[in-house]
């Protein structure tokens, strides 16, 4: 059940991340879900790194979103950089 929860948490994440971030990014089901589960990932690294969580504590929903919007845009700059060649 717990891998379930993390697909729909991470599906959720990556919805709300790609309605934030401005501009339109062709992602599928797949590729949102993993954009979702990654800045949820990253969040909670960088929490504990900065002291926020405690190791096996999950990040907040919202700090997994401001991960997930800023991965986004790391992801748009990256392909806009690759089709412009």
């Amino acid at each position: 059940m717990g891998i379930l929860w993390t697909i729909v948490l991470g599906f959720v994440i990556g919805v709300l991340a790609k309605v934030l971030h401005p501009g339109k990014e062709n992602m599928g089901f797949i590729a949102t879900i993993v954009l979702g589960i990654a800045g949820s990932f990253l969040a909670g690294v960088i929490g504990q790194f900065l002291g926020w969580y405690q190791a096996g504590e999950g990040a907040g929903f919202i700090a997994s979103v401001i991960v997930a919007v800023l991965l986004l845009a790391v992801y748009g700059k990256l392909r806009g950089g690759q089709s412009a060649k």
